[in-house]
């Protein structure tokens, strides 16, 4: 039996549209010119990033481009100014740490560590402590397990034990240097650099360590003394530390230099 033409129009689609060539094409058009102007915006966008003039403040950051810190700064106040600087990270039991923790990262630490290590803490322009590792295992030992982060995406819980840095200026008489706005630290080489924000640093959890899994720090882990920061991504976490300073300007720092965020916090 043959379907009558008035039965078909009731069986179709009450909201479907008739093909309309000249609409598509208009459609086809506009899509076709939003794409250009955004990629044409983003071509320029980025080739305006790459020739901006880098940061002219050398002690800090001079080796990313203008735009960029400023961008990463904003979002560097935004958590600092959202995490309270007393807040923890979580522990664990040591049972749960890696046997072998990770090692990443050589820079600084590639050659071989001199007999007469020292740490170097400039107090003033016309004084300096030098403290030996012996002396700094005099001091009360904190040791925790934690997770350790890096920036490369991977972590790993491991345990490490040393003097809170808190502990250390108190019993240095570093507290008047503590006043000021940040820490800096580098290699005896001075090929790796850090800066700290004074609070995270006098955090209690901010280690002075010359332990990893109840042993005295390995070379490749940084010895004789590292810094661990459980509120920082690992970038922070200097190995071998020859100097520590103070100072109300932003010290040098490695990777902010290279363009990653110069809190770095967690």
């Amino acid at each position: 039996m043959n379907e009558l033409p008035e039965d078909k129009a009731a069986r179709q689609p009450k909201d479907v549209e008739p093909y309309d060539r000249k609409k598509v094409n208009r459609r086809t058009f506009i899509s076709s010119l939003t794409f250009l102007a955004g990629g044409t915006l983003a071509y320029f966008g980025w080739n305006k990033l790459y020739l901006s003039p880098k940061e002219t403040t050398a002690d800090a950051t001079a080796g990313a481009h203008a735009p960029l810190r400023k961008v990463l700064d904003a979002n560097g106040n935004v958590f600092e100014n959202a995490v309270s600087p007393d807040h923890l990270a979580r522990t664990y039991p040591k049972a749960m740490a890696a046997k072998q923790p990770r090692v990443n990262g050589d820079i600084g630490i590639q050659k071989e560590l001199e007999d007469n290590w020292r740490l170097n803490v400039v107090k003033s322009n016309n004084e300096t402590l030098q403290i030996t590792i012996d002396d700094l295992r005099k001091l009360p030992k904190t040791e925790f397990a934690f997770e350790f982060k890096c920036v490369e995406g991977w972590s790993q819980i491991s345990h490490w034990g040393g003097v809170k840095f808190s502990d250390f200026v108190k019993h240095y008489q570093l507290n008047e240097q503590a006043k000021l706005a940040y820490v800096g630290m580098h290699t005896p080489d001075e090929k790796y650099y850090v800066g700290i924000d004074t609070p995270s640093a006098m955090h209690p959890q901010t280690l002075l360590c010359y332990e990893v899994s109840g042993q005295p720090l390995s070379a490749k882990h940084g010895a004789p003394l590292r810094l661990i920061i459980p509120t920082k991504y690992g970038i922070k976490n200097l190995k071998r530390i020859g100097t520590i300073f103070f100072s109300n300007d932003r010290p040098r720092d490695y990777w902010a230099e290279l363009g990653y965020d110069y809190f770095s916090g967690l």
